[in-house]
């Protein structure tokens, strides 16, 4: 897990909401209403059983963390990254592996890659 006094990145994933005292659900909820446009995009095409038949929620609280989108089964994650995650590589990657730990697929995509390629990353989701 995390060292003791780690500063890690706002589970906000840097888009200043959801102050310290809100609870993951509050932020998560919050962050729904704040998607950033590669999201939105995406959400289009995962939302409602449009993909695959599957069944996606977006921004939901897993463990200790807010994934981006989530398909419960067949237990894919799907994380959609701006500029911030550069700087945290390390913290990006302990989250990766707690949530494998707990059984997900963990797919990462940057946002000009959501936007400017979405066929291809529809077909890695797929």
């Amino acid at each position: 897990m995390t060292k003791k006094n780690e500063k890690l990145p706002s589970p906000a994933g840097g888009r200043g909401v959801g102050g310290e005292g809100a609870t993951l659900r509050q932020r998560a909820k919050q962050l729904r209403s704040s998607q950033t446009p590669a999201e939105e995009l995406l959400w289009l095409y995962l939302r409602a059983h449009r993909f695959m038949g599957l069944k996606f929620k977006r921004q939901k609280p897993i463990g200790h963390y807010i994934v981006d989108f989530v398909c419960h089964s067949p237990k894919i994650i799907i994380e959609i990254d701006g500029g911030q995650h550069v700087e945290q590589e390390e913290y990006d990657q302990r989250r990766a592996l707690v949530l494998k730990q707990k059984g997900f697929t963990v797919l990462r995509f940057w946002n000009n890659e959501v936007l400017k390629e979405t066929e291809p990353v529809l077909e890695k989701i797929r």
